[in-house]
């Protein structure tokens, strides 16, 4: 791209270099010799449009192959996360004694979820309840919710 670049911005000091030879020498030059060198002025500017045609093309083919690389990415992501939650509903983090991922079954992932205090909109609550339960001596990575 840079290298269009430059071969443009080249190309146009030397339309502006012959542009002014042209104005200087117009009244001098008979009309085959001014036909001649606006012929040089006009393969100039088709030469620089040539180039700048050429930067547009290579342009959308870099735009098309990022687009190309985000949809795949998108996809991916998608495909990631969706993984992931299937992954979170079969399982659950339990760490009494530091095991690790702990399988549960379905049901009880659900009265998890449907225990009061632990719903997906009070998060907040969720942290006071660890909180509480630390300084009633349980375990920090105790998820089991409390009614108090």
């Amino acid at each position: 791209m840079r290298e269009l670049d430059q071969r443009t911005e080249d190309k146009k000091a030397e339309i502006d270099i012959l542009a002014a030879e042209y104005i200087s020498t117009v009244k001098t030059l008979s009309p085959d010799q001014r036909v001649e060198h606006l012929q040089k002025i006009q393969s100039a500017y088709s030469k620089c449009k040539e180039y700048s045609d050429d930067k547009v093309q290579l342009a959308m083919q870099t735009y098309e192959m990022v687009d190309k690389h985000i949809r795949r990415l998108d996809a991916d992501l998608a495909r990631f996360e969706a993984d992931l939650k299937d992954k979170m509903e079969g399982s659950d983090f339990e760490s009494s004694g530091g095991r690790g991922l702990k399988s549960k079954s379905k049901v009880e992932v659900k009265k998890r979820k449907e225990a009061p205090g632990v719903a997906a909109g009070e998060p907040q609550r969720k942290t006071l309840q660890r909180k509480r339960s630390i300084k009633e001596g349980e375990s920090l990575f105790s998820f089991s919710p409390k009614n108090t």
